[in-house]
């Protein structure tokens, strides 16, 4: 029921928007990026149940902890970057926009690098030599 919130939520404010902008554009800038920002919020705790059943199945198979945490940062740097992108093409800056997303993208291979090398090393392993 939780969708049904956020939709009327963001329907109300998408009125309020299409109201407000032919007077004060700014203003209706500003309550997109709060709506934003609240639907954001309504979703932090799905999010941390989420990652907590994440956290406890990585903890039983094994997996060493430094990698998944590494998988949810770049899940994070995703999120934020798309989010932060949205914020701003809403303000019709589309060239800052991209650059957001070219920011996040070069942060995930970063991220990626410790983990591609870890694959790459099983694969060499169990290859016949």
């Amino acid at each position: 029921m939780e969708i049904i919130q956020v939709v009327g939520f963001a329907l109300i404010a998408t009125v309020l928007i299409l109201v407000i902008k032919e007077q004060k554009p700014m203003f209706a800038f500003l309550i997109a990026t709060a709506a934003g920002i609240v639907i954001f919020l309504l979703l932090i705790g799905k999010i941390g149940s989420v990652v907590a059943v994440l956290e406890r199945l990585a903890r039983s198979s094994g997996m060493d902890m430094i990698y998944f945490k590494t998988v949810l940062k770049i899940i994070g740097i995703a999120y934020i970057a798309e989010f932060g992108a949205q914020v701003v093409r809403d303000a019709g800056q589309d060239g800052i926009a991209s650059k957001i997303e070219l920011t996040g993208k070069v942060l995930i291979m970063v991220l990626a690098i410790p983990v591609i090398s870890i694959i790459i090393d099983t694969i060499l392993k169990l290859m016949p030599a």
